[in-house]
């Protein structure tokens, strides 16, 4: 294809983005505007039309998926296979460049990748080393991740003082999770990025090496970046300031994982000759749908104003249904989903069923079962998540590099063969006193006459075990993983499923060598999970993200669920929610169907729920509101058509959320929140010394300030 045939394709302002090589380029593109179709062809523009060689272009995605659909969208573009590319995740290509320098930093180049369970165990193994409660492993977590993200090291966390929310307990882990990474030559997700950062700031040399391989940097889902990412790429684009990023701030929901929707801002303040182009044009959802998203995110006070639309007409209406409680919400969506199906436009696959937390899916399921419609919740357990798929990857890693600590702790006893805790804690005593790893720390134990001959003979198969399975590491992988459940007798006691899965296991690392298998498996998150079969799919907003169908579902719509409860309090965190509730409505592209419940069994506890505020912003012309009557039995509801009053979008909100007012016996407060209508009317104000005070309106006789 030429580069007039490229062009061609593109709307004007596709076009304009196409064509601005020259300086760094911000596309802020709405959902559905074709920013993947963008980002394609602009890198094939780049090869075919300022003939760059394709290993001069550094092209970052969020997932594997994401990558390899762009490589295969490329090759079909230009015709013809792409060879030496650095097209793939952040993760996967600070791998790539530090499989070529880690050295500087005091690693080895054959260092393992932890994934999050591997994290998981390492933290529990420290907290209960350090006798800290171990129940807290997942917060822990998340707090190094954080720090990681923010570029925070354990030297510079523990002189921070409380720059960084300084914790004590939380220094000690870091700094013994940071040895313990290095003391296994082992890498977890974060250090991929934060180390090449590092490697970059402490090496101009190399920082030079690579700003002069890439002469063009793009990256997508910029919105999703968080601190160590963000400057991993202007690091990179400093030399040459070829830079092209595409985001959409209204879709950035990982605020969690690290996430900085400020970092559009401080893309725009380091590269001041920073192009903005807007992508608007909208081709997947229909306007009505546009036009109720669209009021609701407009609600956020820190956006880039787009007003998306689209020439595939109006289209049917929003609907809106408000149900007695979980179950018959969940009968309505299954019995819904049958009809939509028996009119045979559309398959299961085509439809989603979306919601805040995963718990929600309980009742969805039993709904679906007993209407015998075939679903699949997505990110859950995964294949490579599953144990007995973990296991074998866990004496992969330590063919590979017998330092793993980890990967041996799962292993050494997987299958029984005798060793137990008191021989596991001598060995991980003599790790800690000796400053080795516990495979060295067998190898110590068996040369002394110390220890139990029973014992000594049974570590010493162990290390044989290990020392066989080395010797054919440069065999295919599959012959390797045929072999480790033979010398082990793995397979003999799993059922026919877990045996199924090992040979799937088998089958996905054929012809792949050791190392580059390893990496692959590592490299993969849930984010790549894929929608396959004719299936219904089920799962939250967060997975959601980049996928799309035809007839979408979003569930919850209650204050509590949607905006979550803990998110309340920072209106930073309210504007998350309502950037996930976005997220979730522009996913659909024909019909989409938002439900709620009056009651709901919430954390074991069945509680009376009101309409989630977003419902006010939504335009009364675009969506058709239901309430179904309470009754015993579904089928026997009836309902009826009429604007549901709690949840009405002409309804006007006397105290608007930041506004002050005024209460005899507490004084000024600052208003929250006010939801309900008329005599139910409620409102939360906030009073200084006094704490958040919820109050009925007509009882409370406030006065504006």
């Amino acid at each position: 294809m030429n580069a007039r045939s490229l062009i061609n394709q593109l709307n004007p302002q596709q076009k304009e983005a196409l064509l601005h090589t020259d300086g760094p380029l911000l596309i802020l593109a709405g959902a559905g505007s074709g920013k993947t179709r963008v980002i394609t062809y602009k890198y094939a523009y780049l090869l075919k039309e300022k003939n760059l060689p394709s290993s001069s272009i550094f092209a970052v995605t969020f997932t594997n998926k994401a990558a390899d659909e762009m490589k295969s969208r490329i090759c079909s573009i230009l015709g013809c296979e792409l060879n030496h590319t650095w097209i793939g995740t952040f993760h996967s290509q600070c791998n790539r460049i530090l499989r070529s320098e880690i050295k500087a930093l005091g690693y080895s180049t054959d260092f393992v990748i932890y994934d999050e369970s591997d994290q998981h165990s390492l933290i529990r193994h420290i907290l209960k080393e350090l006798n800290i409660y171990e129940a807290l492993y997942k917060g822990v977590a998340t707090r190094i991740s954080n720090l990681k993200a923010s570029l925070i090291s354990p030297e510079e966390f523990i002189s921070s003082g409380d720059s960084y929310g300084f914790d004590e307990k939380l220094a000690k882990v870091y700094m013994r999770y940071q040895d313990e990474l290095k003391r296994c030559n082992a890498l977890d997700f974060d250090d991929l990025i934060m180390l090449t950062v590092r490697l970059f700031q402490e090496r101009e040399d190399l920082l030079k090496k690579y700003q002069e391989r890439f002469q063009y940097i793009l990256v997508d889902e910029f919105q999703d970046t968080n601190y160590s990412q963000y400057m991993l790429v202007k690091m990179l684009a400093s030399g040459h300031r070829q830079l092209s990023v595409v985001g959409d701030d209204d879709q950035s929901i990982y605020r969690f994982r690290g996430a900085e929707v400020r970092n559009i801002t401080r893309l725009e303040k380091d590269f001041p000759d920073l192009k903005i182009i807007k992508l608007e044009q909208n081709y997947r959802c229909t306007q009505n749908i546009l036009d109720v998203s669209g009021a609701v995110i407009a609600e956020n006070k820190s956006r880039k104003q787009k007003r998306l639309w689209t020439d595939r007409g109006r289209g049917d209406k929003v609907c809106f249904y408000w149900l007695p409680n979980e179950e018959d919400e969940a009968k309505y969506i299954a019995r819904t989903i049958r009809e939509i199906y028996l009119k045979g436009k559309y398959t299961y696959r085509d439809i989603a069923i979306l919601y805040r937390i995963n718990m929600q899916s309980r009742a969805i399921e039993e709904a679906l079962r007993k209407e015998r419609i075939p679903y699949r919740v997505v990110g859950g357990i995964g294949f490579y998540e599953r144990a007995e798929v973990k296991d074998i990857l866990a004496y992969l890693r330590i063919i590979q590099n017998p330092h793993d600590n980890v990967s041996l702790r799962r292993i050494i006893n997987t299958p029984p063969r005798g060793i137990g805790a008191a021989t596991i804690n001598k060995i991980e005593h003599v790790s800690k006193k000796e400053g080795i790893s516990l495979y060295d720390a067998i190898s110590d134990i068996c040369s002394k006459k110390s220890s139990s001959p029973t014992v000594v003979e049974r570590l010493r198969d162990f290390i044989e075990l290990i020392e066989r399975l080395s010797s054919i590491r440069t065999q295919p992988v599959s012959e390797v993983i045929k072999e480790i459940v033979e010398l082990t007798g793995y397979a003999e006691s799993l059922s026919e499923e877990r045996i199924q899965n090992i040979a799937e296991l088998m089958a996905s690392a054929e012809g792949a060598e050791l190392g580059e298998f390893l990496d692959r498996v590592s490299l993969i998150t849930r984010l790549d999970d894929s929608v396959e079969g004719d299936r219904v799919s089920l799962m939250t907003f967060h997975t959601a993200k980049g996928l799309e169908f035809s007839v979408v579902f979003i569930t919850g719509l209650e204050e509590g669920l949607l905006p979550y409860f803990k998110a309340f309090e920072s209106d930073e965190e309210l504007e998350e929610e309502r950037r996930l509730f976005y997220v979730g409505m522009t996913r659909a592209k024909d019909h989409l169907y938002l439900t709620g419940a009056k009651k709901r069994r919430v954390f074991s506890k069945l509680q009376d729920q009101e309409p989630s505020r977003f419902l006010f912003s939504i335009p009364k012309n675009c969506c058709r509101w239901v309430e179904k009557a309470i009754c015993k039995h579904y089928q026997e509801a009836t309902p009826k058509e009429k604007p549901r009053k709690a949840a009405s979008p002409a309804f006007k909100v006397p105290y608007k959320t930041g506004c002050r007012v005024r209460h005899p016996k507490w004084g000024v407060g600052v208003v929250r929140d006010c939801y309900g209508e008329g005599e139910d009317l409620k409102v939360a104000v906030n009073f200084p010394g006094v704490g958040v005070k919820r109050l009925a309106v007509k009882f409370a006789h406030l006065e504006r300030v």
